[in-house]
């Protein structure tokens, strides 16, 4: 006796190029080759992909608005789409990490850049290698670069950058980029003094917060004194200044970064109402690297990547409730990927692009002069592993620290488009994979991403991020509106006078 197939026949000849996840028990999201995108029903679903749709219909119509359909299909639209996601590829590196000292007063249970002891002098950035990694920085491509000041703690080895302010804006007169600075402080050195030097020079503050105090306190230790009080006291502080320069405090505050630590898993609801009790207007859910320190305490911080996105979606469901209320707050991590989902646009976080930064976006100037890809290839150099420097400051030129072997092997390595499982990801056009995590956690720059812890959280937060558009709840559509506006601070640019 032979079966009956009663399964729906797919159809290939009436769709477009596409992908398809389930997001759900109910519902297929679909996406193209420019990241267009539309969440079907089942039934919806298997009208598309056994080419049923009725002529007329407001499914066919939509999906081929959007480009779903063979028929009718519009080069030029996904090209020209395309090419607006990509535009990031016609410039060069545009973030110059430099770490002016491993030197550090606090000590974390995660450090990613392995600090050094204060008494470590050595480790200090000379005014000399500042000078050469600034003229290096400044033979980018790119017309615009961001200088970021990292450590240890950057406000250790203040005289240098203050000579590394004067130096680039002296010398970008003639180049005439548009430039600017950024410092990475965890805020515990912070005087008057310094920070009217910041203020003066537009030199944009970023801090760390992981939580409340007895949380932030124990992982960032701060000897005899509490490392917590340092930061809630100079933020509210900075912040009031730029109100009483004039600025828009919706546009110019402090910027603060958390660190997700396995004990931070279960206080979500603590670190988000921390955030917003101290006026911060994002966060960034960030989950910890393997880099630093933290390859040595995972038996502490360390947890499933499962637990992790419970957090995430707890802790997001909360900002967009606290959004309701009236709190201007955004996560950063949704609303990179947001940015391309709702907008088509690229906002060039350098992790999370394809291909990645490292390299072609982004460089990291060592206190001793050595260039690498980037700041997790620093990380991995001060542990030993020299696989991501490209140079030296006095030595090499910026076509053979861009054109390196290495920054061309992690270019090829981070398009998703030769990735075997990002391929065929639905997710493809959004996303972007990390080849120094690759390489630490799975010993390759290609990694396996089915394996791949970075994989797992960007699949996880596209998930929720999806699940909301679907679900199209109007207060949550507002919120992801604005935290997808990309709102310009001409005040931190630096622009030439001449």
């Amino acid at each position: 006796m032979q079966l009956l197939d009663l399964r729906p026949k797919l159809d290939t000849t009436s769709q477009a190029f596409f992908r398809f996840r389930r997001i759900g028990p109910d519902r297929t999201l679909i996406t193209n080759l420019e990241g267009r995108w539309m969440v079907l029903s089942d039934e919806g679903f298997t009208r598309f992909a056994t080419g049923a749709l009725e002529d007329g219909s407001p499914l066919k119509a939509e999906l081929a608005d959007k480009n779903f359909l063979r028929q009718g299909w519009d080069e030029t639209a996904a090209r020209e789409a395309l090419a607006r996601r990509k535009s990031f590829l016609g410039y060069g590196p545009n973030l110059h990490v430099m770490v002016i000292t491993l030197r550090c007063n606090e000590t974390c249970v995660y450090c990613h850049a392995s600090r050094a002891d204060m008494d470590a002098t050595h480790t200090d950035m000379t005014k000399e290698t500042a000078e050469q990694s600034v003229d290096l920085a400044l033979s980018s491509t790119s017309p615009g670069i961001t200088i970021e000041f990292q450590g240890g703690e950057p406000l250790v080895n203040f005289e240098v950058l203050k000579h590394i302010v004067h130096y680039a804006k002296e010398k970008n007169e003639a180049i005439g980029k548009t430039l600017e600075f950024t410092l990475v402080t965890n805020l515990a050195l912070m005087d008057d003094e310094k920070l009217d030097f910041l203020l003066d020079h537009k030199v944009q503050i970023c801090t760390s917060i992981d939580g409340p105090k007895d949380l932030h306190d124990k992982q960032r230790k701060l000897p005899t004194l509490s490392s917590y009080d340092a930061v809630s006291h100079w933020i509210p502080k900075i912040n009031q200044a730029y109100t009483d320069r004039g600025l828009d405090p919706t546009l110019y505050h402090v910027e603060a970064l958390l660190t997700t630590t396995r004990a931070a898993l279960p206080r979500w609801k603590e670190i988000v109402d921390t955030y917003a009790d101290l006026g911060c207007r994002a966060l960034f859910l960030r989950p910890i690297d393997p880099f630093g320190f933290a390859g040595k305490t995972k038996k502490t911080v360390e947890y499933p990547r499962a637990a992790y996105l419970d957090f995430y979606r707890n802790a997001t469901d909360y900002i967009l409730e606290k959004n309701r209320q009236g709190v201007q707050m955004i996560e950063r991590f949704g609303a990179i990927f947001l940015t391309k989902i709702l907008r088509g646009e690229d906002p060039n976080f350098l992790d999370i692009r394809s291909p990645a930064g490292a390299g072609i976006g982004q460089l990291a100037y060592s206190y001793d002069g050595s260039v690498y890809t980037c700041d997790e290839g620093r990380m991995l150099a001060a542990q030993g592993d020299q696989t991501f420097r490209l140079g030296h400051v006095a030595e090499s030129k910026y076509r053979d620290i861009v054109g390196h072997p290495t920054v061309r092997a992690m270019v090829i390595a981070s398009n998703l488009d030769s990735q075997p499982d990002c391929v065929s990801c639905t997710y493809n056009p959004y996303c972007g994979i990390q080849t120094t995590h690759n390489h630490k956690t799975q010993g390759s720059v290609f990694g396996r991403m089915r394996e791949s812890n970075i994989c797992a959280v960007h699949k996880g937060i596209q998930d929720y991020l999806f699940e909301k558009l679907a679900d199209a709840e109007p207060h949550v559509l507002e919120a992801f509106d604005r935290w997808t506006t990309i709102r310009a601070r001409e005040h931190f640019l630096h622009a030439p006078e001449g």
